[in-house]
């Protein structure tokens, strides 16, 4: 027996498709919705997966979901891992869609990161708190680097070879 709670990647296109046809093209507001059910502690993931497929077929609004959804009562950090993950949902969404600026902010992203400009990067971050966090929490030897590949940081090394 299938359990109405998840639904499978490819049904949750044709459910808004089907929503918003019978609704007369009516705002959508989605809930979840879960694509598997086999991650408990993680469904914010397990439901932004299906958050940005449901964005991208037109929902309207996501619902977010915590990760200690049917477990426990959430705490304040639950609640903002969900919707750090509804809001990451709902920005793919947007690209998908062509939404105006959505793109654009990705790669001002993208080319504050080929720069190792961290604090553009923070400041053009969903969630600035996390990552200004982890950059304190692990400062890496050379500032032109990251932590975790240092001298071999990939980023460094092309911007040394295109600068020369």
């Amino acid at each position: 027996m299938k359990d109405p709670a998840t639904f499978p990647c490819m049904e949750v296109v044709a459910n808004v498709q089907l929503a918003k046809k019978l609704c007369h093209g009516a705002p959508f507001y989605i809930l979840g919705p879960l694509v598997s059910d086999v991650a408990p502690g993680y469904d914010h993931i397990t439901s932004a997966i299906g958050g940005a497929l449901a964005a991208s077929a037109g929902a309207d609004f996501l619902c977010y979901v915590t990760p200690a959804e049917h477990l426990r009562l959430p705490t304040l950090d639950d609640v903002r891992e969900g919707i750090v993950a509804v809001k990451i949902a709902a920005h793919a969404g947007d690209i998908a869609k062509g939404i105006p600026g959505a793109a654009e902010w990705d790669k001002r992203m993208s080319q504050a990161r080929q720069d190792l400009d961290w604090e553009k990067m923070f400041c053009l971050a969903l969630d600035r708190e996390k990552p200004e966090r982890y950059r304190k929490e692990s400062a890496p030897e050379h500032q032109d680097s990251c932590t975790m590949c240092g001298e071999m940081c990939s980023m460094r090394l092309m911007n040394r070879i295109m600068d020369k």
